[in-house]
Protein backbone atom coordinates (compact mmCIF):
# COMPACT_ATOMS: atom_id res chain seq x y z
CA UNK A 1 0.00 0.00 0.00
CA UNK A 2 1.39 3.60 -0.86
CA UNK A 3 0.24 6.98 -0.61
CA UNK A 4 1.24 9.71 -3.56
CA UNK A 5 0.56 13.03 -2.57
CA UNK A 6 1.33 16.11 -5.61
CA UNK A 7 -0.05 19.38 -6.60
CA UNK A 8 2.53 21.25 -4.14
CA UNK A 9 4.57 24.14 -5.38
CA UNK A 10 4.76 28.17 -4.96
CA UNK A 11 2.28 30.69 -4.44
CA UNK A 12 1.93 33.64 -3.50
CA UNK A 13 0.08 35.15 -0.45
CA UNK A 14 -3.74 34.88 -1.47
CA UNK A 15 -3.26 32.36 -3.96
CA UNK A 16 -4.91 29.17 -3.91
CA UNK A 17 -3.72 25.07 -4.50
CA UNK A 18 -4.62 21.78 -4.72
CA UNK A 19 -3.47 19.01 -3.32
CA UNK A 20 -3.85 15.58 -3.89
CA UNK A 21 -2.72 11.83 -2.78
CA UNK A 22 -3.86 8.65 -3.43
CA UNK A 23 -3.77 5.41 -2.46
CA UNK A 24 -3.00 2.08 -4.45
CA UNK A 25 -2.14 -1.09 -3.79
CA UNK A 26 -3.95 -4.03 -2.39
CA UNK A 27 -6.85 -1.96 -0.69
CA UNK A 28 -9.69 -3.05 1.24
CA UNK A 29 -11.23 -0.04 2.67
CA UNK A 30 -9.93 3.47 4.06
CA UNK A 31 -10.86 4.64 7.24
CA UNK A 32 -9.65 8.29 7.74
CA UNK A 33 -7.87 10.56 5.77
CA UNK A 34 -6.15 13.46 6.40
CA UNK A 35 -3.39 16.14 5.52
CA UNK A 36 -1.06 17.09 8.06
CA UNK A 37 2.05 19.85 7.27
CA UNK A 38 5.24 20.33 9.05
CA UNK A 39 6.98 23.87 8.97
CA UNK A 40 10.84 23.95 9.17
CA UNK A 41 11.71 23.93 13.15
CA UNK A 42 7.72 22.97 14.01
CA UNK A 43 6.44 19.66 14.91
CA UNK A 44 3.79 18.04 12.41
CA UNK A 45 0.38 19.28 12.91
CA UNK A 46 -3.09 18.06 11.47
CA UNK A 47 -4.44 20.39 9.33
CA UNK A 48 -7.73 18.44 8.33
CA UNK A 49 -9.38 15.04 8.11
CA UNK A 50 -11.77 13.29 6.55
CA UNK A 51 -13.99 9.90 7.81
CA UNK A 52 -14.98 7.31 5.07
CA UNK A 53 -18.64 9.51 5.77
CA UNK A 54 -17.51 12.64 5.04
CA UNK A 55 -17.43 14.39 8.39
CA UNK A 56 -14.84 16.91 8.42
CA UNK A 57 -12.29 18.49 11.47
CA UNK A 58 -10.22 21.52 10.42
CA UNK A 59 -7.26 23.22 12.60
CA UNK A 60 -8.40 26.64 13.57
CA UNK A 61 -5.31 28.05 11.74
CA UNK A 62 -7.01 27.17 7.98
CA UNK A 63 -10.83 27.11 9.26
CA UNK A 64 -12.65 28.81 6.21
CA UNK A 65 -9.89 28.65 3.74
CA UNK A 66 -8.98 25.18 3.29
CA UNK A 67 -11.57 22.38 2.57
CA UNK A 68 -10.71 18.36 2.69
CA UNK A 69 -13.08 16.22 -0.09
CA UNK A 70 -12.33 12.54 -0.93
CA UNK A 71 -13.39 10.21 -3.76
CA UNK A 72 -13.95 6.97 -1.98
CA UNK A 73 -13.81 4.98 -5.73
CA UNK A 74 -10.68 6.61 -6.68
CA UNK A 75 -9.25 6.36 -2.72
CA UNK A 76 -8.22 9.89 -3.22
CA UNK A 77 -7.80 12.44 -0.29
CA UNK A 78 -7.29 16.02 -1.78
CA UNK A 79 -6.88 19.58 -0.27
CA UNK A 80 -8.39 22.57 -1.57
CA UNK A 81 -6.07 26.12 -0.10
CA UNK A 82 -7.56 29.41 -0.77
CA UNK A 83 -6.11 32.64 0.60
CA UNK A 84 -2.65 31.39 1.44
CA UNK A 85 -0.55 33.09 3.98
CA UNK A 86 3.18 32.62 4.43
CA UNK A 87 2.90 30.78 7.08
CA UNK A 88 1.20 28.02 5.36
CA UNK A 89 4.38 27.38 4.08
CA UNK A 90 5.45 23.77 4.72
CA UNK A 91 5.98 20.47 3.34
CA UNK A 92 2.44 19.08 3.21
CA UNK A 93 1.62 15.09 4.68
CA UNK A 94 -1.18 12.47 3.77
CA UNK A 95 -2.00 10.21 5.97
CA UNK A 96 -4.61 7.54 6.43
CA UNK A 97 -5.81 4.71 7.74
CA UNK A 98 -6.24 1.29 5.84
CA UNK A 99 -7.69 -1.95 5.96
CA UNK A 100 -5.14 -3.43 3.01
CA UNK A 101 -3.43 -6.73 2.14
CA UNK A 102 -0.44 -6.05 3.90
CA UNK A 103 -1.41 -6.59 7.47
CA UNK A 104 -4.89 -7.95 9.13
CA UNK A 105 -5.36 -5.17 10.66
CA UNK A 106 -6.61 -1.12 10.12
CA UNK A 107 -2.88 0.39 9.48
CA UNK A 108 -1.73 3.87 9.49
CA UNK A 109 -0.03 5.00 6.45
CA UNK A 110 2.06 8.33 5.67
CA UNK A 111 2.52 9.79 1.84
CA UNK A 112 5.93 11.42 0.85
CA UNK A 113 5.28 14.51 1.90
CA UNK A 114 4.52 18.09 -1.12
CA UNK A 115 6.10 20.89 -0.08
CA UNK A 116 4.54 24.12 -0.35
CA UNK A 117 5.60 27.01 -0.49
CA UNK A 118 3.52 30.82 0.05
CA UNK A 119 5.87 33.95 -0.77
CA UNK A 120 5.95 36.87 -2.69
Amino acid sequence: VQLQASGGGLVHPGGSLRLSCAASGGIFGINVMGWYRQAPGKQRELVAGITSGGSTNYANSVKGRFTISRDNAKNTVYLQMNSLKPEDTAVYYCNADIYGSEYPHLTNYWGQGTQVTVSS
